[in-house]
């Protein structure tokens, strides 16, 4: 049965790139800015901007690579879709990020939750995905039964449903997700449903218009969370489910991170900051939840693996409200040993260098001038702990011999620990 699934599936993505426009098979696009619809591999070289006209796929088998500068200005007409059934490697830097977005012109108060094209949509063929100092933002459309991730059986398969960010469904796989980020997308930022993966230094913001969360994952992932900046989204910062029936059972480590006003603009029973449930093995470690909706809470129908771990978290609320909902033996919050969590509103303050705490909860305007970094005199900077390994300490090597590891923990809880 296996067999006749994945010849199926074969068979489908033949016929449908059949049809397709092929543009940029094993170009080098180095010279010139360019533009593309169909199947696309190669390199888009350093400060180039590709103009996408419609959908376009990786081939199984085949890598894009985009160096550092690059913008890529999706269809917004078509609700543009990026496939990868092969590899992708999007390698920005500080200086130069690489952007996935769409004109400026778009970008209105009307559009400010996306749904202008799709998302980037890894096929369970796609072995390794990079997203380094990469930005992706204004999109998350919804699918209709033209959409090419429907056609091809991918995401959630049907009409319907607004697309993440990034989707990425293969259990060997590889992916690394640092340094970037993602903003104005309709529902979920990032979905997915296995793999060894690093999310670490990115920042999601302006997210969720009825739903979504920032980080979803799904049983198959072998994750290290950690030094991410998640404001507001729409739900949770992170949903940990073991959901799938994918092996291996789903184990997801989340330290040193850093949430607020989470869960605010979804006032049903999971808006929060970490949702824990479908046996999901789930080590929290060192986070910093600042008037978050809940703290770390569990599906009481259906709970986390009872050798989950949650130690060393912060818990901040402006007012009492926020304090109650963050309490054991409420709410179905998760209990953590040496956690800091006060009964008072005010208490705890962590100091950030500069945010102001009384905004509110609903608030989803970030503030670049904003910075989570710690006061040198806030005591959140000696509440963390140093005791536990995550999955890809030692590293993660890919094909093309780039290696990426996780961060090391660090004994300040939250992101940013002190400014210097």
């Amino acid at each position: 049965m296996k067999n006749n699934i994945i010849l199926l599936f074969t068979a489908l993505s033949i016929a449908l790139l059949a049809g397709c426009e092929k543009a940029n098979i094993d170009v080098d696009t180095s010279d010139a800015n360019g533009s593309a619809i169909g199947e696309v591999s190669g390199v888009w070289s350093k400060g180039s901007i590709q103009h996408i006209k419609g959908d376009i796929i990786i081939p199984e088998g085949k890598t894009l690579t985009i160096e550092e500068g690059v913008t890529v200005l999706m269809d917004s007409v078509g609700k543009a879709e990026i496939v990868v059934l092969g590899n992708l490697y999007a390698l920005g830097t500080a200086e130069n990020p690489v952007k996935f977005t769409v004109e400026d012109k778009y970008k209105s108060k009307t559009n400010e939750f996306g749904k202008l094209w799709g998302g980037i949509l890894a096929a369970p063929s796609c072995q390794e995905l990079v997203l380094d100092h990469t930005i992706i933002e204004y999109g998350g459309a919804v699918t209709s039964d033209a959409s090419m991730s429907v056609k091809m059986g991918l995401y959630k398969k049907t009409a319907g449903e607004a697309l993440p960010a990034l989707w990425f469904s293969n259990i060997d796989g590889k992916l690394i997700v640092q340094n970037s980020t993602i903003s104005h997308f309709h529902e979920d930022c990032t979905y997915i449903e296995g793999g060894k993966i690093i999310f670490a230094n990115n920042r999601f913001f302006s997210n969720g218009v009825t739903g979504g969360e920032a980080m979803n994952f799904k049983s198959g992932c072998l994750a290290d969370v950690a030094y991410n900046l998640v404001y507001s989204v729409n739900t949770n910062a992170l949903k940990l489910s073991n959901s799938g029936d994918r092996i291996p059972q789903a184990h997801i480590i989340v330290y040193n991170n850093t949430m607020l006003n989470t869960g605010w603009r979804r006032p049903t029973a999971k808006g929060g900051s970490v949702w824990l449930e479908a046996s999901v093995k789930a080590e929290v470690y060192n986070n910093l939840f600042a008037n978050t909706r809940f703290g770390v809470k569990r599906d009481p129908k259906k709970p986390e693996d009872k050798r989950s771990v949650s130690s060393n978290n912060w818990y901040y609320g402006y007012d009492q409200l926020t304090v109650d909902q963050f309490q054991v033996g409420k709410n179905d919050i998760v209990e953590g040993t040496n956690d800091v969590r006060g009964k008072l509103a005010g208490e705890n303050n962590p100091k950030f260098v500069n945010y102001p705490l009384e905004t509110p909860g609903d608030n989803y305007v970030f503030n670049a001038a904003w910075d989570f970094h710690l006061q040198g005199n806030s005591t959140a900077l000696k509440a963390g702990t140093l005791a536990f390994k995550p999955h890809f300490i030692d590293g993660l090597t890919l094909s093309n011999g780039l290696s990426y590891s996780s961060p090391q923990p660090a004994t300040y809880v939250g992101a940013f620990g002190a400014k210097f």
